[in-house]
């Protein structure tokens, strides 16, 4: 019997499943995704999950996990799958009946992609005919929520105890507060969301139960322990998509050193970095753009979301937001303002850094992949690979329970 994992990615469900002492077998159409998992060590068949066929699955299947791609639906892109959302419950509706209408409903579609959210039905309808599989995870964006309980109608007439619902990664220790749909259901087991293991605020314990921890900080999962310290990593050649390099030449040096003080020290003779944006940090937070060379200064570092008007900042002493990748618009980038309540009258001016992309070392940490996973493919790759991603932490607490295999506080290391 195995574990069948559709849209398996890089290996978020995957990775979950290794630190549980179990091995699945992931169906994955992305090139440098599958090169990723074949790195990871992971089982990979290449191939597209809506043409691969069931019946080599019928009557060895333990376990279905399926996290369609997400791009239709999220909030980072078009979200087209709202428009197509009809055709979608349709294809569900024809599926767990027997029928194939997806040709014909893939044509109405105004996003291709989003059809891909109906497939796990039609594994499940043929895994059904043999009393399978015992259990099923899925995983999506929150707006597929109501796609999730239709699916829950049709498992629960086939005898499975389902429950389905809106989870925050950061309630189970994830350095992110990613809200997901999931579905959980099982034939063997009453159906029921993990208990949270973390709380925006730490909650001790009582006669009424365990306490739950802070959540945790990005400064505790990238290990860098003071929230105004240290610069974030300074990588070459820009983002996902390339581009300058985010510092003049030879701040590099400089930016070393700050990392172990927890300062900024300008370079003299007029190499003042500052931002490309348009208005440049004093329209964006007040600070003067400063035309003379101050010494020293502590800075309080923050993650922004990505380059929209509306993005979400959050300071290293907090989880980040949901990380989206994809696209220039979605880069994440460390922005720096000075730590304290303004400056002393005969203090110098500060000199602000200039926003710093985040790499995907750091970016892999803040999904709870450990620092050493072996991400494939440039940047671009490395990143979309990330932000599509389940979190393995999260994945861990959904599975758990229908492994019958206790998660440890241990078992996952967040910085490296």
């Amino acid at each position: 019997m195995t574990v069948l994992d559709l849209f398996a990615g890089p290996g978020g469900w995957s990775h979950a499943l290794s630190v549980l002492g179990v091995r699945d077998i992931g169906l994955e159409w992305d090139e440098w995704a599958c090169k990723t998992r074949v790195r990871a060590g992971q089982l990979t068949l290449r191939t597209d999950v809506a043409l691969y066929p069931v019946w080599p699955w019928v009557g060895r299947t333990r376990g279905l996990i399926a996290s369609p791609p997400c791009q239709a639906w999220s909030m980072a892109g078009k979200r087209l799958g709202l428009v197509d959302q009809p055709l979608v419950h349709q294809a569900v509706t024809d599926l767990a009946a027997g029928r194939d209408t997806r040709e014909q409903l893939l044509a109405a579609c105004r996003d291709p992609r989003s059809l891909l959210a109906a497939e796990p039905m039609r594994y499940l309808h043929a895994l059904n005919t043999v009393g399978e599989p015992e259990w099923v995870a899925m995983e999506e964006v929150p707006d597929v929520l109501p796609l999730w309980r239709q699916y829950a109608a049709v498992l629960r007439r086939w005898g499975f105890s389902v429950w389905t619902g809106i989870l925050n990664a950061a309630d189970y220790g994830v350095p992110q507060t990613r809200r997901r749909a999931i579905l959980i259901a099982s034939r063997v087991r009453t159906a029921q969301p993990p208990e949270p293991t973390h709380a925006q605020v730490a909650e001790p314990e009582s006669l009424f139960g365990p306490g739950r921890a802070r959540w945790v900080s990005m400064a505790e999962a990238l290990g860098w322990g003071a929230t105004d310290r240290p610069v974030p990593t300074v990588c070459a050649g820009g983002g996902p998509g390339g581009g300058p390099e985010p510092f003049p030449s030879g701040s590099r040096k400089t930016l070393s050193d700050a990392r172990d003080r927890g300062t900024w020290t300008p370079r003299s003779g007029g190499g003042v970095p500052r931002s490309r944006r348009a208005g440049g940090w004093k329209s964006q937070h007040g600070i003067p753009d400063p035309a003379c060379t101050a010494g020293a200064h502590r800075w309080s570092w923050s993650l922004r979301s990505n380059n929209q008007a509306k993005a979400t900042v959050r300071p290293l002493s907090e989880p980040a937001g949901t990380l989206f990748f994809g696209h220039r618009a979605n880069e994440c980038t460390w922005i720096a303002e000075p730590a304290g309540h303004g400056l002393g009258e005969q203090e110098e001016c500060p000199v602000v850094p200039e926003p710093i992309r985040i790499t995907a070392h750091e970016a892999g940490l803040l999904q709870t992949f450990p620092g050493d996973y072996p991400w494939a493919g440039n940047k671009g790759q490395q990143f979309s690979q990330i932000g599509n991603a389940v979190p393995p932490l999260l994945a861990a607490h959904l599975l758990a329970p229908h492994l019958g295999v206790p998660l440890g506080p241990d078992d996952f290391t967040l910085a490296a």
